[in-house]
């Protein structure tokens, strides 16, 4: 197993490890959002790494670090822990260079990613109901097999292929004054604030957390918060931080945001919506904070990275739906009616009249007190919270009393 060095990795070897990937990643835009930015109240640029083959920014480390064995090593093989980014950089461009490849997934890993995983031709093994657990087979695999171990975030040589996004950000859009970047083992954040701050020593970074797994906030700020449960930004659901990524997030990082689940997927659906891109929920956690956080942003000039798109199509949909929901472009009534003729076309003729569009219906008549009654439950389209409230008000108008719909 090879030795990880415990320096951290200066300006230089970003540079190095820019000519060593050259070619062999995604050289992704950087694009100023126009629609975003007056959103926000600021100058935003979206560093696209979503759009790297496998992507994610994980290829950036992965291809350095494989780059950097020695001809040995490469023959013995490599193994790695990995949830899902981080296994599909490392599989993809170990595949490509030819080198055997063991990488141990949790359990709970969603098939799909277990599936690219295999199709990039690794070896996966599916053991651990933690991450914690996976990380210790996969050290006792490296171990007992000779492998060299390519870990996802506190490796110097994966921190300065991180690195290299802030090069290519501050290349196309040297005006940007802040950079704001998720943090989940901090690999990501380490490497740009390395480099940025180099090149750009006014440069302001600021990482980004989800609410439920606030491990890097807990160890910069001392706090002792809990990192448990679901997120949204499963590749930003980390326990532990890397001991290296800690100090230098701790010199380099001016403070760290935390965000909460529904804020985190109205900037999914934002993205969606507006710069048509897909992004996993980490990818979307930077564009969160900076709506959260108006004021301390406003007028500045803001690099965000979207730093992957890899997300379940069956979790997209549901976050789609739920923003459509809060927003009031979709919402459910249920009217206790007569049961008689003519009543259901009077609802939908009122419901088009208030410019609403209905989706569904659905006709109960089994909880009513009376065998004559039914409850009418309907879906509808509106154009926003104000409008789905000009319909139900139109509703009750023509005396219909509008009931909170049955939770099922």
């Amino acid at each position: 197993m090879n030795a990880v060095s415990k320096t951290p990795p200066t300006l230089d070897d970003v540079r190095a490890a820019a000519a060593r990937i050259k070619g062999e990643v995604e050289r992704t835009p950087t694009r100023h959002s126009t629609t975003l930015s007056q959103i926000a109240g600021c100058d935003i640029w979206l560093k696209f790494e979503n759009l790297q083959f496998t992507s994610s920014f994980k290829e950036r480390g992965a291809l350095n670090k494989l780059l950097s064995l020695t001809p040995e090593q490469r023959k013995r093989g490599i193994a790695a822990m990995s949830a899902g980014n981080h296994a599909q950089g490392v599989a993809y461009h170990a595949g490509r260079l030819g080198i055997p490849t063991t990488i141990v997934m949790p359990e709970f890993t969603p098939f799909i990613k277990v599936k690219h995983t295999k199709d990039f031709g690794a070896r996966v093994v599916l053991e651990g109901a933690t991450l914690t657990e996976s990380f210790g087979r996969a050290n006792q695999i490296a171990q007992s097999e000779g492998l060299a171990f390519v870990h996802p975030y506190d490796d110097p040589v994966i921190i300065a292929g991180t690195g290299t996004i802030a090069l290519e950000m501050l290349a196309d859009a040297p005006d940007i004054d802040t950079l704001v970047v998720p943090i989940g083992g901090g690999g990501l954040i380490s490497g740009i604030a390395i480099a940025a701050k180099a090149l750009k020593p006014s440069i302001e970074i600021y990482g980004v957390q989800s609410l439920a797994y606030p491990s890097m906030y807990d160890a910069v700020k001392g706090a002792d918060l809990p990192c448990s449960g679901q997120s949204v930004a499963e590749g930003i659901a980390v326990k532990s931080p890397g001991e290296m990524t800690r100090k230098i997030v701790g010199e380099f990082v001016k403070d760290i945001f935390l965000v909460r689940e529904d804020e985190i997927e109205r900037a999914i659906a934002q993205l969606l919506e507006i710069e048509k891109t897909v992004v996993e929920g980490a990818g979307a956690a930077a564009f969160a904070a900076i709506a959260g956080h108006r004021e301390l942003f406003k007028g500045r000039k803001l690099g965000i990275v979207l730093s992957g798109g890899n997300i379940d199509m069956r979790l997209l949909s549901n976050v789609i739906l739920r923003e459509l929901s809060r927003e009031g472009r979709m919402f459910s009534v249920a009217i206790v009616i007569d049961d008689r003729p003519g009543i259901l076309a009077r609802i939908a003729a009122l419901v088009g009249e208030a410019g609403g569009n209905i989706l569904e219906v659905s006709h109960n008549r089994m909880i009513d007190s009376s065998a004559k009654s039914a409850t009418l439950g309907m879906l509808i389209e509106a154009r926003d919270n104000d409008h789905a409230r000009e319909i139900r008000a139109h509703l009750e108008g023509a005396g219909f009393a509008l009931k909170e719909p049955e939770q099922g």
